[in-house]
Formats: structure tokens, sequence, C-alpha cells
């Protein structure tokens, strides 16, 4: 090959090379998330984005700032979030299922009516967060702080809560049938015609708890603090109490114990 088209071929490689890593070094994942042309945005700055119905199935979103976003009804199924900060963020009827959100900040967070069928929140803060009749079958909340929850007709059946802390959270008429809450707190807590069959509630604090007409049937009770818990019209047909403390507790028939 003559020297000259060496010359002109090695020119043009380098050419390309240039341009190569300056578009590189011009890329900016967070405006190109914004723009929709990629899904990927780990530890972006992502305060107050307007995702709302955005397809972001399998993101990977893991440590990003989603401070105040909204992402209503938005896709994310089997997204990684896991650490993310999405505090105020709007995420009602997202679909959060199979999404890794584990050691998420979710702090007044809304997820009403969200989908979050076998997602993992195991360490995850949703204080006051808002999760009304939102679903989350089989879902991870080991070791989640919820804080003041409001989870009022939430269906969690079969979920993990082991662990949780569900002190004054709201779960009224919430169906959680075989949940398992072994050594959650839920001290001070709304449990009113709350669906228990079946679950798995040994050793947990309910101190203070109202678990009016709770449905407690082939539940496990054992080694629960029930200190001044309201189990008035409760059904507790079938259910394991044993070393369960009872102290000045309202039974369902309305007798206190002891």
């Amino acid at each position: 090959m003559p020297r000259a088209a060496r010359e002109r071929i090695a020119a043009g490689l380098l050419l390309g090379l240039a341009l190569a890593l300056s578009s590189a070094a011009r890329a900016d994942p967070r405006s190109d998330l914004l723009a929709g042309t990629t899904r990927d945005c780990p530890r972006c700055d992502l305060r107050g984005a307007a995702l709302k119905r955005r397809d972001l199935t399998g993101a990977d979103l893991a440590g990003a700032d989603l401070t105040g976003a909204t992402l209503h009804d938005a896709k994310l199924a089997g997204a990684t979030l896991a650490g993310a900060n999405l505090t105020g963020a709007n995420l009602n009827k997202a679909d959060l299922n199979r999404a890794d959100l584990r050691g998420a900040t979710l702090k007044d967070a809304m997820l009403y009516a969200a989908r979050l069928d076998r997602a993992v929140l195991a360490n995850a803060d949703l204080t006051s967060a808002s999760l009304g009749t939102a679903r989350a079958m089989g879902a991870d909340f080991t070791g989640a702080v919820l804080r003041g929850a409001d989870l009022r007709r939430a269906r969690l059946p079969d979920a993990d809560l082991s662990r949780a802390d569900l002190s004054g959270a709201w779960l009224d008429f919430v169906q959680a049938r075989g949940a398992t809450l072994r050594g959650a707190v839920l001290a001070g807590a709304s449990l009113s015609q709350a669906e228990l069959i079946g679950a798995d509630l040994s050793h947990a604090r309910l101190t203070d708890a109202d678990a009016l007409e709770a449905n407690l049937r082939d539940a496990d009770l054992t080694g629960a603090d029930l200190t001044r818990t309201r189990l008035w019209k409760a059904n507790l047909f079938q259910a394991k109490l044993d070393d369960a403390k009872f102290d000045d507790t309202m039974m369902p028939d309305g007798t206190t114990r002891p």
C-alpha cells in the first residue's frame, strides 16, 4: 500500500478516535435519561425529575437522588433502586414488581396503589410513606422502617416484615394472610379489621396497638407483647398465644387480661 494511502487511513482512524472520545466526554447520563435515550443513571442527581408514566423497566438507578421526583404510573419492574433517595417522590400506581429497593429512603413517599409484588425493600426507610391499597404480594420488608406509614387496605399476602418497625402505622383493613411479622414492632399501630389469617407475629411487639375486629385466626402470637393491646371482637380462633405477654390487654369478649 502506498505511503500516502497509509497516512490517510491513519489520519482517519485518529480522527474517529478523537470524535469518539469527545462524544464520551460530553455524555450526560442525566440528560440522556430525561430525554428518554437511556434507562440507566446510577447515582445521578434526579431531584424533582418529571418521569410520569416513563418506561424504566429494569433500569439501573442505584444510589440516585430522586427526591421529590414524579414517577406516577411509571414502569419500574425489575429496576435497581438500592440505596436511592426517593424522599417525597410520587410513585402512585407505579409498577415496582420485583424492583430492588434495598436500603432506599422513601420517607413521605406516595405509593398509593403501587404494585410491589416480590419487590425487595429490606432495610428501606418508609417513614410516613403512603401505601394505601398498594399490592406487595411476597415482598421483602425485613428490617424496614414504616413508622407512621399508611398501609390501609394494602395487600400484603405472604410478605415478609420480620423485624420491621411499624410503630404508629395505619394497617386498617390490610390483607396480610400468611405474612411474616416475626419480631416486628407494631407499638401504637392501628389494625382495625386487618386480615392476618395464619400470619406469623411471634415475638412481635403490639404494645398499645388497636386490633379491633382483626382476623387473627391461626396466627402465631407466641411470645408476643400484648401489653394494653385492644383485641376487642378480634378473631383469635386457633391462634397460638404461648408465652404471650398480657398486661391490661382487652380480649375479644371485652374483658381485660390479666
